[in-house]
């Protein structure tokens, strides 16, 4: 099921042991600002199988700049965990998502809903991207939606 798959994952803090990688396929692109490469680097080092570590790049992204260090339309996964919070983000988050997806691309956002901007990021995000709900955590009131172009809904 991952083989030849692309994953790009977006994160606060990210324990690279809960991303499934697959010695016969799939590569991951972690990606954070400057100041945290560092951190997701030595975290590929210590958990993942030194077989592994290849699959897994980390590299920089700060939304809506150089964009061209990415292919458009070219990961099938897009993961992002509590990375809707800074209103004054939201315009160039939207604008990266548009850049690294294609028609097949199924991104999986996590977050909690906090605030009146966090239903208002949402709201953006359901102009550009067919938008779903598919679990919510009520313990620790944390919503997972699936987003893709246009009204695609594949499985994944």
């Amino acid at each position: 099921w991952l083989k030849s798959r692309n994953w790009v994952l977006w994160t606060w803090t990210v324990s690279v042991s809960h991303v499934l990688l697959s010695p016969l396929g799939a590569r991951v692109t972690i990606t954070d600002r400057a100041a945290a490469l560092e951190f997701l680097e030595s975290n590929v080092q210590a958990n993942l199988p030194p077989e592994l570590r290849p699959r897994a790049v980390v590299k920089e992204l700060t939304w809506g700049k150089d964009l061209d260090n990415f292919p458009p339309g070219a990961f099938d996964f897009i993961l992002g965990a509590d990375i809707v919070y800074l209103e004054e983000t939201f315009a160039e988050l939207l604008q990266t998502l548009e850049h690294l997806c294609s028609e097949r691309t199924v991104i999986l956002l996590s977050c909690r809903i906090r605030y009146e901007r966090d239903l208002r990021f949402l709201k953006m995000l359901r102009e550009r991207f067919s938008v779903s709900e598919v679990h919510y955590d009520s313990s620790k009131d944390v919503h997972i939606y699936k987003a893709q172009r246009g009204s695609r809904r594949d499985d994944f």
